[in-house]
């Protein structure tokens, strides 16, 4: 029973883990640039057989790679000159993108599709003003400075609990296994 619970607290850990990957969260500032992050290193890569598709949340081609050459083809004309990759890293693996002069409508949801793997890996871009204006509206509303964001607490919320679900389960077990080495009964009461 004990050894059944530790690995339901195990498991839930692991699978908090990695929802927590899933999504890569960004935040940029209107007029700058960010790199969004792609990568694929499961197997060797033959660009020949792959394909990598780059999409805004999830209708809009921003960029895509058809047998590990660059296709603008379908490509969202607010990309154009906007977005590129970097072709020198495509055989390590890397199929990160870049996005330069961002606007309020980069702001969203951005997968990165590689045709070899099941589930595209998604990045949420936050967009706000430059930092100079950021710094003044954290002053004036009391703010020590961009210690973490929204998001950032959330997913640190979410990694806390499944540890301390964790460390009091074992706790517990400790406990019981201490009660039911002495026979005593009266330690379940």
């Amino acid at each position: 029973m004990i050894i059944s619970w530790c690995f339901i607290c195990v498991f839930s850990v692991l699978i908090n883990k990695v929802s927590l990957q899933e999504t890569v969260h960004r935040e940029a500032v209107i007029g700058g640039s960010v790199v969004l992050p792609c990568s694929y290193t499961e197997y060797e890569l033959k660009l020949q057989d792959m394909d990598v598709l780059w999409r805004h949340n999830d209708s809009e081609t921003v960029y895509d790679l058809i047998k590990g050459k660059v296709s603008v083809t379908h490509q969202n004309p607010r990309y154009q000159s906007r977005a590129e990759t970097f072709p020198e890293e495509y055989r390590s693996g890397n199929f990160s993108l870049k996005l330069i002069n961002l606007t309020h409508t980069d702001a969203g949801a951005f997968s990165c599709i590689i045709t070899l793997l099941s589930e595209p890996q998604t990045i949420q871009l936050i967009i706000s003003e430059s930092t100079v204006e950021k710094g003044k509206n954290s002053t004036q509303h009391g703010n020590r400075g961009p210690d973490t964001s929204p998001d950032q607490r959330k997913e640190r919320i979410f990694l806390i609990i499944p540890f301390a679900f964790f460390f009091v389960v074992v706790i517990i077990a400790v406990l019981a296994i201490k009660c039911l080495d002495k026979k005593n009964t009266s330690c379940f009461l």
